[in-house]
């Protein structure tokens, strides 16, 4: 991630977001369910697109559920292939029912 690049998790608005030159980039979108943080959504701006912000703001959201002691439920498929794709998450990861890992 380059200065230019950051990502903030915005709790007001449920989402994580990842900024870019100074403008809202994209955000992925989640939902609290006790420890669990369920991944719904993911939107990275097209005109930001092919800048690997969509892997940094997974990297960068995913890392932060866990530092929290939280679990992921990855309903929203980015973050599902992402998770598919990265190792390192698997022991903080509740997959949903009919999903898994292999898939």
């Amino acid at each position: 991630m380059s200065d230019e690049t950051r990502v903030v998790r915005n709790d007001e608005k449920h989402r994580y977001e990842v900024y870019a030159d100074g403008q809202l980039a994209g955000f992925t979108q989640y939902l609290l369910r006790g420890d669990q943080t369920v991944f719904t959504h993911t939107e990275i701006d097209k005109a930001f697109g092919g800048r690997g912000l969509g892997t940094t703001l997974a990297q960068h959201a995913l890392d932060d559920v866990v530092a929290r002691g939280g679990e992921i439920v990855p309903v929203c498929p980015f973050i599902a292939a992402y998770l598919r794709k990265h190792t390192g998450y698997e022991d903080h990861v509740r997959w949903p029912e009919g999903t898994s890992a292999a898939q």
